[in-house]
């Protein structure tokens, strides 16, 4: 997470485009930067299960990373013209990506809203997210910092999001998570669809960069107490 808040610097800084592809390790659930988590999810559940914990700086709600591909995508707002076309032209690159993979994906109607009080991230699609028939196999939330924003998303490449529902407090939300691999009915790997998002964000507005690997740890070093600290985790 120290590493996307300082990519959203760079591009506020520079007036660049900066796409980070990643996978977690250990898996980790992660909670959106308003989300209720201590009235929402069973904290003593969650130490007990050993689940890393991190908040992010981004909105939305619980997301489990395990067998999927994170994507970050910093950038001047101008680039796209708005928040919400830059949403809209993510998302049409992410189900265009998983249609060229086989998979029949749609997006969500325009309008559909989800509150904070809807569950977890994939119990429910906001309009524009990325689905294959009625069930969310992409989800993202924004934030903005001056003249830039960051988007963060989770495209589901294996397994479930029910581990949410398990240390969810009182009864959750049906799940609503449809993974590629089980959609294709073949494994999908972590790379086949980073190295497609990539190639499809050569087409977007503006000057982009691939984050390098190894970004150098100066960069994010002022974030990192922030988002290893539970006080921040477990603020709300």
């Amino acid at each position: 997470m120290a590493l996307d808040q300082a990519l959203l610097d760079e591009a506020e800084r520079t007036g660049e485009g900066f796409l980070r592809c990643y996978q977690w390790e250990p898996a980790c659930l992660s909670f959106g930067r308003n989300e209720p988590a201590l009235r929402r999810y069973d904290r003593d559940r969650i130490l007990a299960l050993g689940l890393a914990t991190v908040r992010r700086p981004t909105g939305g709600r619980a997301v489990w990373h395990a067998s999927e591909c994170t994507y970050a995508v910093a950038a001047p707002v101008e680039l796209f013209g708005s928040l919400k076309e830059g949403y809209r032209i993510i998302h049409r690159s992410i189900a265009g990506v998983l249609q060229r993979l086989g998979a029949p994906t749609t997006l969500a109607p325009s309008g559909r809203a989800v509150g904070l009080g809807s569950g977890a991230c994939f119990a429910a699609a906001a309009g524009g997210e990325v689905l294959i028939g009625n069930q969310k196999v992409a989800g993202s939330a924004q934030l903005q910092q001056g003249q830039a924003f960051l988007q963060h998303g989770s495209i589901l490449l294996g397994g479930s999001q029910d581990l949410v529902a398990e240390v969810t407090r009182g009864v959750p939300p049906a799940g609503n998570d449809a993974a590629l691999s089980e959609s294709l009915g073949r494994a999908v790997g972590f790379a086949e669809v980073a190295e497609a998002l990539q190639d499809t964000a050569a087409g977007w507005p503006g000057e982009w960069r691939e984050a390098p690997v190894e970004w150098p740890e100066t960069l994010a070093h002022r974030h990192a107490t922030r988002f290893q600290d539970p006080d921040w985790t477990w603020r709300r």
